[in-house]
């Protein structure tokens, strides 16, 4: 039987679950750059928290990870996308994000997104047609333009690319 994946909604009774799964998936990055900070990690995700954009990712039922995103006008804002150590590598992420990446097309909006500056999620992000715009002391932000067969031209159209 192969596995199945789906996404399931969280509500706002799920937060400590959600933060101690970020927590777990980002030690690695953090520690490797002498951030890790459980306190600082869990406030910067509650900050950001929104239940009714965020959704467990599900493997045969476990949770393994989680994604919330949000809309905006001129394009998508991928704000979180955390895969369980145990179960990266697979092609969860990927999996997880594809609804994203039709909405995108379909729209016709870019995804934008943040990826802490040395975690593996960089090349994750870059495989998957995300373009880096710019840094900042910690991040990398990366643009995905909505037409990936014409990344070159679409993203040379925004700003962030000249």
């Amino acid at each position: 039987m192969s596995p199945v994946l789906a996404l399931q909604a969280t509500t706002a009774n799920d937060l400590e679950t959600l933060v101690d799964m970020r927590i777990t998936a980002m030690r690695d990055s953090l520690e490797r750059i002498g951030r890790f900070d459980p306190l600082r990690a869990r406030e910067r995700f509650v900050a950001s928290f929104a239940c009714e954009r965020c959704q467990f990712i599900c493997l045969n039922g476990q949770h393994v990870g989680f994604i919330q995103s949000q809309a905006y006008s001129d394009h998508l804002l991928l704000q979180h996308l955390y895969v369980m150590p145990d179960f990266q590598g697979q092609g969860i992420g990927e999996k997880a994000l594809k609804p994203l990446i039709d909405r995108s097309t379909l729209e016709q909006l870019p995804i934008r997104l943040d990826a802490l500056r040395g975690s593996d999620s960089n090349r994750f992000y870059r495989r998957l047609g995300f373009v880096q715009v710019s840094e900042s002391e910690w991040d990398i932000h990366y643009l995905r333009p909505a037409d990936p067969l014409r990344r070159e031209s679409s993203c040379a159209d925004l700003p962030e690319c000249q």
